[in-house]
């Protein structure tokens, strides 16, 4: 059985750790995303907040119609947001780190006092059972 010297140790060995990880664990920023289409007459370019941020058209592609027009176009879309980054996905908020540190430290320190309340107990008993 660990005595509460070594426990305490262990306790801030973990703690050490998970701010360690909470300093480690930044998301990564999005990077800028070009991608082409129709024979490289549309360029669609992602701004790292990951919506379009430009949009360039070839006026020489518009002779080929409304529907190959849309086509293409969606393709270069697609294609930017494929090769976008996703360091950061705007569906998935990162978890606070901070407070989920904090939590735990406080359950730390809670089990660490009904530990020693519970070692008390068994002790005070043990001597009345003793009769000392």
């Amino acid at each position: 059985m660990l005595g509460e010297s070594a426990l305490e140790q262990q306790l801030a060995q973990a703690r050490a750790a998970l701010r360690e990880v909470g300093g480690a664990a930044a998301p990564r920023e999005r990077t800028e995303s070009v991608a082409e289409a129709a024979e490289g007459r549309i360029r669609v370019t992602l701004g790292t907040d990951g919506r379009v941020s430009a949009v360039d058209i070839d006026p020489r592609v518009l002779r080929e119609g409304s529907e190959y027009l849309a086509a293409e176009l969606r393709q270069a879309v697609n294609a930017a947001l494929d090769g976008q980054d996703d360091g950061v996905a705007a569906s998935e908020p990162m978890p606070d780190l901070a407070a989920m540190t904090a939590t735990i430290e406080r359950l730390q320190d809670q089990g660490l006092r009904q530990m020693r309340e519970i070692s008390q107990a068994v002790s005070e008993t043990m001597r009345k059972l003793h009769g000392s």
